[in-house]
C-alpha cells in the first residue's frame, strides 16, 4: 500500500524532492547539487520551449505558400503516386494515403455546397455551448469538493481511512477525463458544424476540461500546503522560531540515539539514522511531487482499463454475440470502437503538461512517463490492431501542421506558471531538499555567484538582469517578431500572386 501511495519509504527516496541534500557541494568532485538541481529544472522548460518552437518553424516553412484549390482531384489523381516506391508494403500504405486524401476532398467539397436552417443552427449549437458550459462548471466544482474532503482526511490522519479515501482525488480527476469527452461527443452533435470545426470545438472543450482540472487541482493543492502550516502553528504553539526549534528538537533526539563515554572537548562521531526515520517538519515539495506521481499512475491505471474495458471486451462482445443478436452489433449499437486519433493526441499533450508541471518536485517523474508511453503505446497499437475501426467519417483534420503543436505550446506556458510561482514568491521548506535554509529557491543563483565567481561577474549579472534592460529588451523581441511575422504575410501573398499569373 505504501508503494502504490508512494508513502514510506518511497516518500524518502530518490522519486521526490525531499531526498536530496542541500549541502553547496558534495564529494572530492565537488559536485554542486542545489545550483544543478535549480539549472536542470529550469533548463529543461527552457529546452521544451526551444523545441517546441524550432518543429512549429520547421512545420511552418513546410506549409509552402498556401492552399490551392485550383483542379483539386486533378493534381491528386495524376500527381500523388510515388514511381520511386520498390516494396509491396509501402505501395499498400502510398495507396491508403492517396485513398484517404479523395476521402478528405469528396467531404470538403460536400460540406461546402450544404444548406442549413440558420436560425435552428444557431439555437442548437448555443443549447450546445450552455451544456458545455455546464459540464465544465460542474466537473471543476466537484474536484473542488474533493479535493477539500482530502484536505479534511489528511488532518485526521489517512491511516484512519481505506483506498477510497486515500485515492479519491485521483480516481475522480481520471474519471472525469474518460467521461466528459464522451460527453462532449454528444452535444457536438447538435452543432451540424464542419467536421473539421466541430473538431476543433471538441478538442478546446476536452482542453479546457483537462487544464481546468489541472488547474483545480494545483490551486486546491497550494490551499492545503497554507492550510497544513496554520494547522501546525495552531496545534504545536510554534512561533516565528519554528525551524530552530525543530532542528533543536531533532538534535536532542539524535542525541539520545548515542550511547557512550567520551573524554571531554572531543567530538563525538556522526550518528548514522535512515531518512525515512528522522522527524522532519512539512515538506510541502515531496506532498506536491507524490500528488502528480499518483496523478500520472492513476491516468495509467485508467488507460489500461478503458482498452480493456471499452475496446477489447466490447470488440469480444459484438464478435461472438452478433449471429444470435436482434439486430446487426457490427453496424449498429455498441458496434466496434472507433480511434480516436485527436483525442488520443490531446491526452499526450495534457499527460506532457502534467508531467512539465510535477517534474520540479518529483525528478524521477519523467522516468516513470517514459514507462506508461512505451507500455500503452504497445497497448494502443495492440488494440488498434484488434479491436478499433477507423473513424467513420474521414476528413483533413487540420490544413496546417501547427494545430497540435499549437496546443502543445500554450499548456508548456500554462504548465510552467506554478513552478515559476513556487520557485519566486512560495519559501522553501527548511528541513528537506536542495533549497532548504534560503528564503527563496532562486538564492542559490546569487550564493553561487558570490561564492564562485570573481566579483565584477557578480555585477555584470546585477546590471544585465536590472529590469530597466531587461523590458526594453523584451519589446524589441516582439517588434522583431511582428516585423518578421508581417515579412512572412507578405511573401505568401506575392507567391500566391506567382501562382494566379501561371495559371
Amino acid at each position: 500500500l505504501n508503494f502504490l501511495t508512494f508513502q514510506g519509504f518511497a516518500q524518502y527516496s530518490v522519486l521526490f524532492y525531499g531526498y536530496y541534500n542541500n549541502q553547496r557541494t558534495i564529494g572530492w568532485l565537488k559536485f554542486r547539487m542545489p545550483l544543478s538541481y535549480f539549472l536542470v529544472g529550469v533548463g529543461s522548460i527552457g529546452y521544451s520551449f526551444m523545441i517546441v518552437t524550432r518543429t512549429m518553424a520547421k512545420n511552418a516553412n513546410d506549409d509552402g505558400g498556401g492552399d490551392d484549390t485550383s483542379f483539386n482531384f486533378s493534381w491528386k489523381m495524376f500527381t500523388s503516386w510515388d514511381y520511386l516506391i520498390g516494396n509491396p508494403e509501402t505501395a499498400d500504405n502510398k495507396f491508403a494515403s492517396i485513398t484517404t486524401s479523395f476521402k478528405e476532398a469528396i467531404v470538403e467539397e460536400q460540406e461546402s455546397r450544404k444548406e442549413e436552417n440558420i436560425h435552428l443552427t444557431r439555437f442548437l449549437r448555443v443549447l450546445a455551448n450552455f451544456l458545455a458550459l455546464c459540464t465544465l462548471a460542474g466537473s471543476g466544482y466537484l474536484i473542488f469538493f474533493v479535493v477539500r474532503r482530502s484536505q479534511q482526511f489528511a488532518l485526521e490522519g489517512l491511516e484512519n481511512y481505506g483506498w477510497w479515501e486515500r485515492n479519491e482525488v485521483n480516481t475522480v480527476m481520471s474519471l472525469l477525463g474518460m467521461f466528459c469527452p464522451t460527453l462532449f461527443d454528444v452535444i457536438s452533435s447538435l452543432e451540424n458544424y464542419h467536421p473539421r470545426i466541430a473538431l476543433r470545438w471538441q478538442l478546446g472543450r476536452i482542453f479546457a476540461l483537462f487544464l481546468g482540472n489541472l488547474y483545480t487541482f494545483i490551486i486546491a493543492l497550494m490551499d492545503e500546503i497554507n492550510l497544513k502550516a496554520r494547522y501546525l502553528l495552531s496545534f504545536t504553539m510554534f512561533d516565528l522560531e519554528e525551524e530552530k526549534i525543530v532542528k533543536y528538537n531533532m538534535t536532542i533526539w539524535e542525541a539520545s540515539l548515542y550511547n557512550g563515554t567520551i573524554p571531554e572537548n572531543s567530538t563525538a562521531p556522526p550518528i548514522q539514522v535512515d531518512p525515512a526515520d528522522v522527524p522532519r517538519g512539512p515538506c510541502w515539495e515531496t506532498m506536491v511531487g507524490q500528488e502528480f506521481v499518483r496523478l500520472t499512475v492513476s491516468d495509467m491505471m485508467t488507460t489500461y482499463i478503458t482498452i480493456l474495458i471499452g475496446d477489447f471486451l466490447r470488440a469480444v462482445f459484438v464478435r461472438f454475440f452478433n449471429y444470435c443478436w436482434c439486430w446487426d452489433l457490427e453496424y449498429g449499437f455498441p458496434s466496434y470502437s472507433e480511434f480516436d486519433i485527436s483525442g488520443n493526441v490531446l491526452g499526450l499533450i495534457f499527460n506532457q503538461g502534467m508531467i512539465w508541471m510535477g517534474s520540479f518536485y518529483a525528478p524521477c517523474l519523467p522516468a516513470i512517463n517514459v514507462f506508461r508511453l512505451h507500455t500503452s503505446m504497445y497497448l494502443q497499437c495492440w488494440a488498434v490492431m484488434c479491436c478499433n475501426v477507423p473513424q467513420e467519417r474521414v476528413f483533413k483534420a487540420s490544413r496546417s501542421n501547427n494545430f497540435y503543436m499549437a496546443m502543445l505550446l500554450f499548456i508548456l506556458f500554462l504548465s510552467t506558471l506554478p513552478a515559476v510561482y513556487t520557485i519566486v514568491s512560495i519559501p522553501p521548506s527548511f528541513d528537506c531538499g536542495p533549497f532548504s535554509g534560503k528564503t527563496r529557491m532562486y538564492e542559490v543563483i546569487s550564493e553561487t555567484l558570490e561564492h564562485d565567481f570573481p566579483s565584477w561577474f557578480g555585477k555584470v549579472f546585477g546590471y544585465a538582469s536590472n529590469p530597466g534592460l531587461i523590458l526594453p529588451f523584451i519589446l524589441l523581441m516582439v517588434l522583431s517578431l511582428y516585423y518578421l511575422n508581417a515579412t512572412s504575410k507578405s511573401y505568401k501573398e506575392a507567391n500566391l500572386e506567382l501562382k494566379k499569373k501561371l495559371q
